[in-house]
Order: structure tokens, then C-alpha cells, then sequence
């Protein structure tokens, strides 16, 4: 059971990278195609982080209630059917609805693959290890999505509709896992009472304050990086822009996996986490300095695929390091609130990130993200001394 189950866990973790990295990917397209701008992108883009905040909430205590197996089908049905909106939105209005609809779909398997990995990989004794090795297949997603894209669009002359649509039928297959699969049992004395009962635990909210900060550095590098490198490149009219800007954002994710299946090869993670994610929040920082400065491409993508490294073992951990401190029944609760108030910073970060460079540039617009990195790190110390609080039954 658990080798399926863990299959699916992981297709749920990298299609929601697909969901997260997808309007990065094909933003250059998708804004020519609608005629829209950088403002009004970065409202496609807080349209599913906002939708995925108010979903969050939703979709964890859900899971601990009714199971993991009918949260996953219908992460994987709206998933594949928002994709195929979105390739074929003739409007704008058309593309924030899909937006809308994603948010759903990517919440929906975004609680299935985070709650179920530290279950069943490892064999649940070290939850930070186990959800830095499974979220490698987030980077995964985010390696694949625009190396395809890329690859569709340039190598084999597809429209970004078409190259779309290629993903949306791509989730489809894995629902076929999802129906087959076999899954853990959730607590059949669980009550909605108890995720309110979280918000009072210092644990929890720290985290979620941790996640804002970190999930508004990812989902602002996931969405403006092709647009940075555009820039500096001098435009689009530069025929290497789109090509080099498409490979700097598959090399952001090829150091994202790296670096979490890496921090997954360290026994007890869990135990040292807290340090890890201040450790990495520094090197974030001192990441988006170096692109904030940059006077050329290949500085800037030095800094992309650092900051790639430093990103990836600081999500799974503040997940894990959570996790540890109460009991498995509660993860999907636990997990809705602390991702919910991360989407907050991935909703509205980026968006602000994007009216800032309207009539200025994407790199001008980063100390923003500069100020996510330094406020993290002094959470991440914060998060520290929780480190001893007692397990929750």
C-alpha cells in the first residue's frame, strides 16, 4: 500500500509545482497573446494564490475528515481541466477564472502529497527528511514544466494553447493513480473544532509567518524570473532572451530539487531544521542582493541558481519541523493554516513585485523580495525556541 500510495503523494507534490511555476513559465505568451500588462499579469497571478489561500483553509481539515483519496481525485480533475482553460482563454477574465479554478485543483493536491509524505516515507520518524526527499518533486516540477514549454514553443513550433494542453492530459494520467491507490485511514473521531484550537499553538503560527515569507520569495522568482532575464538581455527582441530567460528558470528548479534531495540524505533532519532554514534564509538574502546589483545576465543567473539552492530545504523543513510536534491526525489542519498564511505572501508580493516594475524594471522591484529574506531569518530564530514545546495529542 504505502509504495502506491507514496507514488501518489509525489505526482500530487509535482503537479503542483506544474500549478505554481505554469504563468512563470508562459508569461512572455501569455501576456503578448492577451495583450495584457506586467500589473495585470500579476493579478493572474495573485488569482490563484489568493483563490489557493482561501481553499487552503478549506481542504486541510477536509482531509483529516473525509480522507485522502477523494481530496486527490478532485485535485487531479480540476487541475487538468483548469489547464485546458487557461491554453484557450481568449481574455483575460477567461484566464483569471482558470487562475481561480488552479488555485482549487493545486490546494486540493498540495494537502494530499505534504500530509501524506512524512507518513509514509521514512517510515514517519523523521518528518522533515521526509518532506525535504518528496518535495524534491516539486523542484522536479519546476525543472520539467518550462524546460517543456521551452521545448514546445521553440524546439517543436507549438502554441503555448498546445503546449498546455499537452499538461492537462499529462494530469489526467496521474488520476488514474489516484483512483487506484490504497490509503492510511484518518481519525474517525476528528472534529473541525480542533484546527481552531491550533491557531492558539506558538508552534503553528510561527510557522505560518515563516511560510509567508518564504512562499512570497518562491512564487516571485517562480513568476518574475523569465521576465528579469528578458530585461536584462535588453528585450525580446534579443533572440536569445526567451531561450536563455526559459533555461535560467528550469536551472532555478534543477537547484531546487538538488538541493532538497540533498538535505533529504541527512539523518534527523527534523532535529537540526530550525538552523537549516536560518542558515538558507541568509543565503537567500544574499541571493536577491546579488541580482539587485547585477549589471549582466550571467551574474544575475549565478544568483538565480543560488538562491534555488538556498530556497529548497526551507519549505519541507518548516513543514517537518511542525509536523514533529504534534500528532499525525492533525497534519492536514496544521498544514491548511501555515500554507494558508504563506499564500498570503505568495499572493501578494508577487503582484506588488509586478506593479513596481510597470515603467521601471523587475530588478528594481526586488528589495522587496530582499525584505522577505531578512524578515525570515528572524523568524526562523524565533521558531527555534519553540523547538521543545511539548507534542500535542
Amino acid at each position: 500500500m504505502k509504495k502506491m500510495t507514496a507514488v501518489v503523494a509525489l505526482m500530487a507534490v509535482f503537479t503542483l509545482a506544474v500549478c505554481f511555476i505554469i504563468l512563470g513559465a508562459i508569461s512572455v505568451e501569455l501576456m503578448e497573446s492577451l495583450e495584457i500588462n506586467e500589473s495585470q499579469f500579476g493579478t493572474l497571478v495573485m488569482g490563484i494564490f489568493l483563490t489557493s489561500c482561501i481553499v487552503q483553509l478549506l481542504i486541510g481539515p477536509l482531509v483529516d475528515k473525509v480522507g485522502y483519496k477523494p481530496v486527490a481525485i478532485l485535485g487531479f480533475i480540476i487541475t487538468s481541466a483548469s489547464l485546458f482553460l487557461l491554453a484557450y482563454a481568449a481574455s483575460f477574465g477567461g484566464a483569471l477564472l482558470a487562475c481561480i479554478l488552479l488555485g482549487v485543483g493545486a490546494m486540493s493536491l498540495n494537502t494530499v502529497g505534504n500530509t501524506l509524505i512524512p507518513i509514509v516515507l521514512f517510515e514517519g520518524k523523521d518528518p522533515a527528511r521526509a518532506s525535504n526527499f518528496g518535495n524534491a518533486f516539486f523542484g522536479l516540477g519546476y525543472v520539467l514544466t518550462p524546460f517543456l514549454i521551452v521545448f514546445f514553443l521553440k524546439y517543436l513550433n507549438l502554441n503555448y494553447s498546445i503546449s498546455l494542453s499537452i499538461l492537462g492530459v499529462l494530469v489526467l494520467t496521474f488520476l488514474i493513480f489516484a483512483l487506484t491507490a490504497s490509503y492510511p485511514q484518518v481519525s474517525t473521531g476528528y472534529k473541525f473544532s480542533m484546527a481552531v484550537k491550533l491557531l492558539s499553538k506558538s508552534a503553528v503560527l510561527i510557522a505560518a509567518l515563516a511560510l509567508f515569507c518564504y512562499m512570497a520569495l518562491e512564487i516571485s522568482m517562480g513568476t518574475w524570473i523569465r521576465k528579469l532575464m528578458e530585461q536584462l538581455y535588453g528585450g525580446s527582441a534579443n533572440p536569445k532572451a526567451a531561450w536563455a530567460a526559459g533555461l535560467v528558470l528550469t536551472l532555478f528548479g534543477i537547484a531546487m530539487m538538488a538541493g532538497r534531495f540533498f538535505t533529504s540524505t541527512i539523518k534527523n533532519v527534523t532535529a537540526i531544521g530550525t538552523k537549516v532554514i536560518s542558515l538558507m534564509a541568509l543565503v537567500s538574502l544574499g541571493a536577491i542582493v546579488l541580482m539587485i546589483v547585477a549589471n549582466s545576465p550571467v551574474v544575475a543567473i549565478i544568483a538565480i541558481v543560488l538562491a534555488g539552492l538556498a530556497f529548497a530545504p526551507i519549505f519541507p523543513t518548516i513543514v517537518g519541523v511542525t509536523f514533529a510536534k504534534f500528532d499525525s491526525s492533525l497534519y492536514g489542519s496544521i498544514f491548511g493554516i501555515i500554507f494558508a498564511v504563506g499564500l498570503l505572501g505568495g499572493t501578494f508580493v508577487p503582484k506588488f513585485i509586478g506593479s513596481l516594475s510597470v515603467g521601471s524594471t523587475v530588478q528594481q522591484s526586488l528589495p522587496l523580495a530582499a525584505a522577505m529574506a531578512a524578515l525570515l531569518f528572524i523568524i526562523a530564530l524565533i521558531l527555534g525556541k519553540t523547538g521543545k514545546e511539548k507534542k500535542s495529542e
